[in-house]
């Protein structure tokens, strides 16, 4: 055997994160607002490590001077666009969001977000439906921001959409993963990959979600809202990677009682010793 590890043939092999026809090297997807400076947007992407980059559609300045507009700081060779409909609370304007994304040329991919509250910034269910279904019908890769329903989120897969994106807790609220069950149901229930959106306050909420089996997380708050932005991007791509591999590894069943660390007779190779 030589140097080689040892590997648990049962243990689920790694593969790249594919969304419809797109491939990504990170399983970080971050976003691009609310940062101090558009320098400081570029630098904390760059630590982050993602190569996947949300872009909120009505938020964008299209007159802005040539140089001066969020998408003149967004290395194209380097990051896949990924427009997002933040800020639409009814299908309608979801739908015009998705398509003025696609008419810039930023992708055909589209972060679908129907809202239902102002306040929660809960998605309304039966808008998210009406405007995937039109969407997926458009041939748009549709990545659908859902509750964490997983009733919802399968009829979100079975309407077509590439990947659902439960939220983890309300979007910018930093409260991190606060049902886990359900969010485990959705990782159960459904084929398509499921990417943790929204809540996450620091690295371990992403290491959290990645060790439930998620395959990705998507967040911009907590990175452009810490004290130092830069360093948390590093220490949230360190936090995806760790919680990957754990739950790759497979972690150890929890158990009432102590369990010692050390067997009573010395064991090699899965054998006691003489």
């Amino acid at each position: 055997m030589g140097d080689a590890p040892y590997r648990n043939p049962e243990a689920p092999v790694d593969r790249p994160l594919v969304i419809g026809e797109y491939e990504f090297a990170s399983r970080l997807l971050v976003g691009t607002g609310k940062y101090a400076s558009y320098a400081q947007m570029v630098e904390a992407l760059e630590a982050s490590g993602t190569d996947c980059v949300t872009v909120a559609v009505r938020r964008l300045d299209l007159d802005a001077p040539k140089g001066e507009g969020l998408c003149d700081h967004l290395d194209r060779e380097r990051y896949k666009l990924l427009p997002n409909t933040a800020g639409c609370f009814d299908a309608d304007s979801a739908i015009r969001a998705a398509r003025l994304g696609r008419e810039l040329g930023f992708s055909d991919m589209v972060k679908l977000e129907v809202l239902g509250d102002p306040k929660t910034l809960l998605p309304d269910a039966v808008g998210t439906l009406e405007a995937a279904k039109v969407l997926v019908g458009e041939g748009f890769t549709v990545l659908a921001y859902t509750s964490d329903d997983p009733v919802l989120a399968k009829k979100l897969e079975d309407l077509g959409c590439a990947a659902v994106m439960p939220a983890g807790s309300p979007i910018g609220s930093g409260q991190g993963i606060l049902n886990p069950l359900n969010l485990s149901f959705i990782l159960e229930s459904i084929e398509v990959p499921v990417l943790i959106d929204a809540g996450v306050g620091t690295a371990s909420d992403v290491a959290i979600a990645m060790e439930l089996g998620a395959d990705g997380v998507l967040l911009n708050t907590g990175i452009a809202g810490a004290r130092d932005p830069v360093l948390m991007a590093k220490a949230m791509k360190e936090a995806c990677l760790a919680g990957r591999r754990a739950w790759l590894a497979g972690r150890i069943p929890k158990k009432p009682y102590a369990s010692a660390s050390s067997p009573g007779r010395g064991v090699i190779g899965g054998r006691a010793e003489a």
